[in-house]
């Protein structure tokens, strides 16, 4: 039997009463599990413990996860958050030079959620901070069954002649939507993917790049067996982590991106 590639997945720092914990939504790891037919192993928000290049050199994928939390907007250079606003510092520090430099190794990676935003910020783009101000809503109500929160609810039209198109996804798709924020700018070296019927972009890629990198801002993980247009997504993921896998065990060293 052979073995299963192993893909990164961030968590988010949190607590539990004077608890300091790590925590995973099960569908992410059940997605790499069912979908990609990886081996998950969460990786702890410890950049003081964690080099970017000790991850990148130890898994053959990385999964950047949707979180409870907002990107600081100090790292785009946006105003102060309002009061309340719930952020996660030790994933910023990890998670947004992580990116780069997967990027540059050629290392499959998929961003969700606050992972697509953190591909956009790292390479110099910026945030819709609060989507209500911008005239958008594209979070469900807190209040709705789980079922409900993550049911499809508009539609992206997807831009041709990019990753999702190679994947099989073209015109129009129906998306769930999970996020109080959202892409502003897109950074110089990305391609917008798809995007949202009242122009939010929803998905980006790096042209060029000599690995899988696509970030989404919906959650296809959610219940990504019963869907076909998710599961593609994860699927061709999985290959090329595979792939990945199969140059780490054969000592090749893999391509880098000099962009």
């Amino acid at each position: 039997m052979s073995p299963l590639p192993i893909i990164g997945v961030t968590a988010s720092s949190w607590k539990i009463g004077p608890h300091a914990v790590q925590i995973n939504d099960d569908k992410n790891s059940r997605a790499v599990i069912s979908a990609a037919k990886g081996l998950p192993l969460i990786l702890p928000m410890f950049p003081d413990l964690l080099e970017p290049a000790q991850i990148i050199a130890s898994v053959d994928g990385l999964l950047f996860t949707g979180a409870p939390s907002n990107i600081e907007p100090s790292h785009y250079g946006g105003p102060p958050s309002p009061p309340g606003t719930q952020h996660d510092p030790a994933r910023d520090q990890l998670t947004l030079p992580l990116w780069r430099e997967a990027i540059a190794a050629g290392l499959p990676v998929l961003g969700l959620c606050r992972g697509v935003q953190e591909l956009n910020v790292a390479f110099g783009g910026t945030l819709h901070q609060q989507l209500d101000e911008a005239g958008a809503e594209h979070e469900a109500p807190d209040d709705e069954a789980i079922e409900e929160q993550y049911a499809r609810t508009h539609d992206v039209t997807v831009q041709p002649g990019g990753v999702l198109e190679e994947l099989g996804l073209s015109g129009v798709i129906k998306v769930n939507s999970v996020h109080a924020q959202g892409i502003a700018r897109v950074a110089d070296n990305l391609r917008i993917e798809a995007i949202a019927q009242d122009g939010l972009i929803e998905a980006l890629s790096v042209p060029g790049s000599k690995g899988f990198a696509l970030g989404v801002q919906w959650h296809p993980e959610w219940q990504v067996m019963s869907h076909a247009d998710y599961l593609k997504i994860f699927q061709a993921f999985g290959e090329a982590c595979r792939v990945r896998a199969e140059q780490r065990s054969m000592g090749l060293a893999p391509a880098r991106n000099t962009f």
